[in-house]
C-alpha cells in the first residue's frame, strides 16, 4: 500500500495537477491539506471517475483536509471533538484541520497543523495549543483502533537538517524550540518519522516559499511528514518526496510525500 500526503494550497486551483499526479502514481491513499473548498463544492466526480472515494472536512477559502482512497474508507472521524469531549477540543475543531479513516486495516490520520504566523502572536499560541490537543487526542485513541499512520503539513521543521539555512532560521517560526518540543510530545508514544529511516542527510525539502525565489534558489524546508507507529515503521519499504511537482506550472508550494508499506503491513501489526 502507498499512502501519500500533499498540501495542495487550493484543490480547485490545483485539481488538474492532482488528477494528473494520481494518474501517474496510482497511490492507494492520498491525504490532502489546504483544500480551501467548502464541502458542497468538493470535486468528487473526477476522483470517482478514477475509482477514488473521498472523505472531506473543508471550509471556504481556508484550511480543509481530505482523504482519497481506492480502498474502502471506514470509521471516519473529523476534528478533535470526535474523541475528546471538552471545550478546548470543540473550539479547536472549528477550523477544519483533522480527519481520519481506517483504510485497509490502518488508521490514517491526516493533519494540517496551524502555521503560527510569528513567535509570541495569538496564532503562535493557537498552534501550540493545537499541538497539545493533538497529543491528548492521540492518547484518547481506543486500544483496538489499529496501526497508525499520521501524515500532513506539520508546519514544523523538526531538526536543523530540515532547514536550508539552520544558522539563520533556527529559533524562528516553524523552527522554534517550543514548536519542536510540542511535536516531540505528540510523538512520545512511539510514532517515528519514516522519511528519516531512508534518508539521513539534509537538502531534502517538501516546501519552498513562493517569495524570494525560494524554489529557484533551492531554499526549502522539510515540514511535511509521515509518522508511523512501530509495526508500520518496520513494514515501510520506501518514503520519497516528489520534488518535480514543485517545478510544474502554477504549483502548490508543497510537494507530495509518499510512503510504501509492505502488503501485509496491517496484518504484521496484529490487526
Amino acid at each position: 500500500m502507498r499512502i501519500a500526503s500533499w498540501n495542495v494550497n487550493s484543490l480547485r486551483s490545483r485539481l488538474a495537477q492532482v488528477l494528473a499526479w494520481l494518474e501517474r502514481e496510482r497511490v492507494e491513499v492520498l491525504c490532502l491539506q489546504e483544500t480551501k473548498v467548502d464541502d458542497p463544492l468538493f470535486p468528487h466526480a473526477p476522483f470517482a471517475a478514477m475509482n477514488y472515494g473521498a472523505v472531506i472536512s473543508g471550509q471556504k477559502a481556508y484550511n480543509g483536509v481530505a482523504i482519497l482512497s481506492t480502498l474502502p474508507l471506514e470509521d471516519v472521524d473529523i476534528g478533535f471533538d470526535a474523541l475528546l469531549e471538552d471545550e478546548e477540543a470543540e473550539r479547536l475543531s472549528v477550523q477544519k484541520r483533522l480527519i481520519s479513516a481506517r483504510v485497509g486495516g490502518i488508521r490514517v490520520l491526516n493533519l494540517y497543523v496551524p502555521n503560527g504566523a510569528e513567535l509570541g502572536s495569538p496564532k503562535y499560541a493557537y498552534k501550540l495549543g493545537w499541538l497539545h490537543c493533538l497529543a491528548r487526542y492521540l492518547a484518547a485513541r481506543p486500544m483496538d483502533d489499529g496501526p497508525l499512520c499520521m501524515v500532513g503539513d506539520f508546519n514544523i521543521a523538526p531538526e536543523d537538517r530540515d532547514l536550508h539555512a539552520p544558522e539563520r532560521l533556527r529559533g524562528r517560526i516553524m523552527a522554534s524550540a517550543a514548536e519542536r518540543d510540542a511535536l516531540g510530545a505528540v510523538l512520545a508514544d512511539g510514532l517515528k518519522d519514516v522519511f528519516r529511516r531512508f534518508e539521513q542527510d539534509s537538502g531534502h525539502w517538501s516546501w519552498w516559499d513562493y517569495r524570494s525565489r525560494a524554489w529557484e534558489r533551492d531554499r526549502g524546508w522539510r515540514i511535511d511528514h509521515i509518522y508511523l507507529d512501530e509495526p508500520l515503521y518496520a513494514a515501510a519499504e520506501t518514503c520519497v518526496m516528489h520534488r518535480s511537482a514543485r517545478g510544474e506550472d502554477k504549483p502548490s508550494d508543497h510537494v507530495p510525500v509518499v510512503v510504501t508499506l509492505s502488503p501485509n503491513a496491517a496484518a504484521a501489526s496484529g490487526w
